[in-house]
């Protein structure tokens, strides 16, 4: 079974602010399923969106975990905002996490 939504963010929220990093929610999603987008900005102005990963990386043991891709690495802020605002078209449910961090690799789990 996977965990909530909200609980999963919340977590992730307090384990950047435990690192000594900024977080905070964007936008709030479907507490209980709601995808999740994390956007990680560096200080040269260039962000990372990490997208939840298509069903068909999910094998019978990780099928309770969230992984997440990156879809768009570096890349300027503006390209990010209109991502997302294509996938929240189409998801108006999902959740924007912003991380301000260096390194956030051992924070979330990506695919592959």
């Amino acid at each position: 079974m996977r965990l909530r939504a909200d609980i999963y963010v919340s977590a992730l929220v307090r384990r950047v602010f435990s690192a000594g990093d900024f977080a905070a929610v964007e936008k709030k999603g479907a507490e209980e399923a709601g995808a999740i987008f994390i956007r990680q900005r560096f200080r040269d102005g260039l962000e990372t969106l990490y997208a939840p990963a298509p069903q068909s990386l999910f094998d019978e043991e990780s099928s309770g975990e969230r992984l997440f891709e990156i879809r768009l690495e570096r890349a300027e802020p503006d390209s990010v905002r209109e991502m997302l605002e294509r996938e929240r078209k189409f998801d108006p449910d999902l959740w924007i996490v912003e991380l301000e961090a260096d390194e956030i690799s051992d924070l979330i789990p990506l695919a592959g």
